[in-house]
């Protein structure tokens, strides 16, 4: 058992490692000299195909020794916990969808005022929530209908390291968007929703 969560932990650490790496400005700077304007269309596909497979053995070794069960939620709130988790999965997309320019290698590169800076032009999801990845995240993962000792310590490390990489990217975006970020920040939630949407001044 404990060889199981010890290689599980392995697996998680190097998705962490690669996914923390591709994701670095340093990284994104070499990628732009590269590719020139072509980066910005070929980054964010890349990046999310290596994070998939680089994710897959992860999952398939939880798969094959998930540990003892610590409960199964019965039904009907098992559905209820599934129901959330499609509404999460639903909202990862539409965020992307919601804020590409947060996104484009060449305005993450850029200071605020700079020629190549953008407005941060919220709508969408985000007139709710600052971060619905991270919402979204611990919600697929929190409303699993049954639990594991492996799953639970996987789980409990990967929301330590989502809760990290979202203050890392909230310090990205001030950098990027200056004092509008910073203003936004002080309406809006980082993961919990607020009841009134909030719209750019």
């Amino acid at each position: 058992m404990v060889s199981s969560i010890v290689i599980l932990i392995i697996c998680l650490v190097g998705f962490a490692a690669i996914h923390s790496l591709l994701a670095s400005l340093p990284f994104k700077r070499f990628i732009r000299r590269s590719l020139g304007s072509r980066a910005d269309e070929l980054y964010m596909p890349v990046y999310n195909l290596i994070a998939v497979i680089t994710i897959i053995p992860l999952v398939y070794l939880l798969y094959k020794n998930p540990g003892e069960f610590l409960y199964i939620v019965p039904s009907p709130w098992r559905w209820l916990m599934v129901g959330g988790q499609v509404i999460a999965l639903i909202v990862g997309p539409r965020a992307l969808r919601d804020a590409p320019h947060r996104f484009q290698l060449k305005a993450q590169l850029s200071a605020p005022n700079s020629p190549d800076s953008i407005h941060l032009n919220i709508h969408g999801v985000y007139r709710w929530i600052r971060d619905p990845f991270l919402l979204s995240g611990l919600v697929i993962m929190w409303l699993t209908p049954f639990m594991t000792t492996n799953l639970l310590i996987i789980y409990i490390l990967t929301t330590i390291y989502l809760i990290m990489g979202s203050i890392h990217w909230e310090s990205r975006l001030v950098a990027q968007f200056g004092d509008e970020y910073r203003d936004y920040q002080k309406h809006v939630h980082r993961i919990i929703p607020r009841l009134k949407a909030y719209y750019d001044k």
